[in-house]
């Protein structure tokens, strides 16, 4: 057998002394990834002599009271062990154990403390300076609540309430009592945290640090500025076990990357900037980088490569196009895409990051975090030397999934710091990381994210598939219509997820008195800015009072009916107007508008159609601002025979229509309108938006009575849409109103 002819205790390599691949490091962070370093190591080195290190491990005391456990690979060497426990629980005194050679346990059990799962703790709250906390207790578990007060002539800031939740972090704010006299205001002390520094005028410095068995996330020094604002962000003292929800990532992560991906509003051949300017394709480059080292476990790989793919789906709703540069790691860098390639098509990139699965790294399974920080700043170096003055207008968005652990390639701080001399313009450049893996080293990747007040860059989430949960959030608008006729692409799920395949789609109902009893009409609408609904004006008589009509748009709250101020049809509608030519119905101008007494919150639910001939519509298809709507037509309605889709009443369901304009008559099988979808979008798709061109108007046959399942057309049926580019000026005339939202039309 082969041998080794000397072996190191792998079981020593722990804390500042021990092997000497850890006590050499001057930093937690450093012996962190050391310690690391010398079990992988021990894991793929030969075998040493006169010592037989292919023994498996044994199962002998690995059990954890009131969890389960789940082994990588049996009880061989390189094996890894994971801990789990129920909710409001954490494993304790470790989550994972390595099998190392020889059959030993890193870290080894103890059959004197067994692992144990332990209900969840929050950091120590009873660091509030100048007031008080209540209830003291020795430690504060999940669903604990603390109230908070100030002394005489201090105020509270923050929360006056705070409960330990299941995550391991107090939800609110942090309080702070401020005295109100300084020139920036008490930056406060996290839980957890200890603080040097009580001036907090101007270049006045605090620093901060945790109690033992705790990480610092955030600025670990903050100076007060004249601008009366703290430099960095504020800190958080992080446990092993506490991470981040999906509603937190999505408000600040979604929040943040939203403002780079908003381009510049042009008003009156103005340009008005918003936090970064976008208006060019390229302005944007974003970096991605995947970890799929061994360290991070095959399904968090998986897990980390579907957010991704859901990310840049997301990101291709907006009105910019970047440029992407995507890498896979783990020994090597592994090129996805390259920002120096021509410009790629969404579709395409993510079908050349389908194509690496998570075995392509082979037996170079090491870590290597500063070498692909090298290859990012490589590429940023290639393209300023380029073109320096493009370089310096270009947003920089680099995006990280890893655990931190680095056992190869030095530190990959120097290079982060390289990258930031390169760009310069702390605005230009946002570095944001996501926690993959079992085990995350918190303070490491601290280190490399941007810290940019008051935004946070680093994310832990327990479950890495809820980041999908997250960027579907990232494109919610709750004040503008910019982003008209988004949606989510759902094939299954909740009624609450399907309802959200369709936010544009309102429910008129019209009630009336006739023939001496009360009758109620059913419509469909759309959803076209805050305040109006788009529907057909047939769904009204001569007669109708607003009163007496509800409009039911789904909203965060569920269904709910919203009152309407007036209704107004198109002017030019007639039903009569052709009697005396023996034409006993008329519909050209059977279009209508229903103007709400107060604006729907927009919001995943609940979300405008776009209509044609408006910059929001430009927008939307990615065309310039000088556009026409000419121009939209020939792209919305490209031939005499287009496809398109309109809603169904009951079945909520999209169901397909071909539009037939100019001299086509095609006989082709179409799905037939019924009662009920009057009104409703007749609409297509374009960029991954969804553009309304006609309102559902009538049929000249009735198919759908009796009918249990959708029903096609036959040759001699014929359904009518009313065409939206025919009826601009009315629409014009009623959506500019500047106390609505309104929408800005182009000729």
């Amino acid at each position: 057998m082969a041998t080794y002819s000397s072996c190191s205790d792998p079981v020593s390599c722990s804390a500042e002394i021990g092997h000497p691949a850890c006590g050499h490091a001057n930093t937690e962070s450093m012996r962190y990834a050391a310690c690391y370093s010398l079990l992988t190591v021990l894991l793929l080195s030969p075998l040493c002599a006169g010592v037989a290190l292919d023994t498996p491990c044994s199962e002998e005391n690995l059990a954890i009271q009131g969890g389960t456990y789940n082994l990588s690979r049996g009880l061989e060497v390189g094996s890894k062990l994971v801990y789990r426990c129920p909710a409001d629980y954490y494993p304790f005194p470790t989550a994972v154990r390595h099998c190392l050679r020889r059959g030993r346990w890193y870290p080894p059990p103890d059959p004197k403390r067994p692992a144990e799962c332990r209900l969840v703790t929050c950091a120590d709250p009873l660091v509030l300076e100048n007031g008080a906390v209540l209830p003291i207790q020795p430690k504060y578990y999940v669903y604990n609540v603390t109230t908070y007060e100030c002394f005489d002539g201090y105020n509270l800031l923050g929360s006056k309430s705070r409960i330990c939740q299941s995550n391991g972090k107090w939800n609110g704010s942090t309080p702070i009592c401020d005295r109100g006299s300084d020139h920036c205001q008490d930056p406060g002390i996290p839980p957890g945290a200890r603080r040097t520094g009580d001036y907090f005028g101007i270049d006045d410095k605090v620093t901060y640090r945790c109690d033992q068995g705790l990480t610092l996330v955030g600025s670990k020094e903050r100076i007060c500025q004249e601008s009366k604002e703290w430099t960095g962000i504020e800190p958080a003292c992080y446990s092993k076990f506490m991470y981040d929800t999906p509603q937190e990532v999505s408000e600040s992560f979604a929040s943040s990357l939203k403002d780079t991906l908003t381009p510049f509003v042009a008003e009156d051949d103005i340009q008005y900037e918003k936090k970064i300017r976008l208006d060019r394709d390229g302005d944007l480059h974003i970096y991605i980088a995947l970890d799929s080292s061994d360290s991070v476990p095959k399904g968090h790989f998986n897990d980390a490569k579907d957010c991704v793919k859901k990310l840049i789906e997301k990101i291709s709703y907006f009105e910019v196009t970047p440029l992407y540069d995507i890498v896979v790691f783990a020994t090597d860098v592994a090129g996805i895409i390259s920002i120096t390639d021509p410009p790629s098509k969404t579709k395409s990139v993510i079908e050349e990051l389908n194509k690496f699965q998570y075995e392509d790294k082979g037996d170079r399974s090491g870590t290597n975090i500063g070498n692909t920080f090298m290859h990012i700043l490589n590429q940023m170096s290639f393209i300023k030397a380029q073109n320096e003055t493009k370089f310096k207008e270009i947003s920089h968005v680099i995006i990280m999934f890893t655990d931190g652990i680095s056992n190869m390639g030095g530190g990959a701080k120097p290079k982060v710091d390289k990258i930031q001399a390169l760009v310069r313009n702390e605005e230009k450049l946002d570095i944001y990381v996501f926690g993959v893996g079992d085990e995350i080293n918190d303070d490491e990747i601290n280190s490399l994210v941007s810290k940019k007040p008051p935004e946070k860059h680093y994310y832990k989430l327990k479950e890495l598939s809820s980041l999908e949960e997250t960027f579907d959030q990232m494109i919610d608008e709750s004040t503008s219509v910019g982003l008209c006729g988004l949606y989510r692409d759902y094939d299954k799920g909740t009624e609450s997820t399907k309802r959200q395949r369709y936010p544009w789609v309102a429910r008129v109902a019209v009630n009336r008195i006739e023939d001496g009893r009360s009758t109620t009409s059913n419509c469909l609408g759309a959803l076209v800015t805050p305040r109006f609904v788009l529907t057909a004006a047939h769904c009204f008589k001569f007669g109708d009072v607003a009163r007496l009509m509800t409009v039911t748009i789904e909203d965060d709250n569920g269904p709910s009916g919203k009152k309407v101020e007036k209704y107004i049809p198109h002017p030019k509608y007639n039903s009569g107007a052709k009697k005396d030519q023996g034409i006993p119905e008329f519909y050209d101008y059977d279009v209508a508008l229903i103007q709400l007494k107060e604006d729907v919150k927009i919001s995943v639910q609940a979300r405008p159609m776009c209509i044609p001939c408006t910059v929001e519509t430009s927008r939307a298809l990615r065309l310039p601002l000088s556009a026409t709507c000419k121009k939209q037509e020939e792209i919305l309605l490209s031939s005499d025979f287009e496809q398109a889709q309109f809603i169904d009443h009951e079945s909520m369901v999209r169901k397909n229509v071909s539009i037939k304009l100019g001299i086509r008559r095609d006989a082709c099988t179409d799905h037939v309108a019924c009662k009920g979808d009057s009104g409703g979008a007749v609409f297509v798709e374009r960029q991954r938006r969804l553009i309304q061109v006609g309102v559902v108007s009538f049929g000249v046959k009735n198919l759908c009575a009796g009918k249990e399942t959708t029903p096609d057309s036959d040759a001699s049926s014929r359904d009518y849409h009313i065409n939206l580019f025919k009826v601009q000026p009315f629409l014009k005339q009623h959506l500019t109103n500047p106390a609505f939202a309104p929408l800005t039309f182009i000729d």
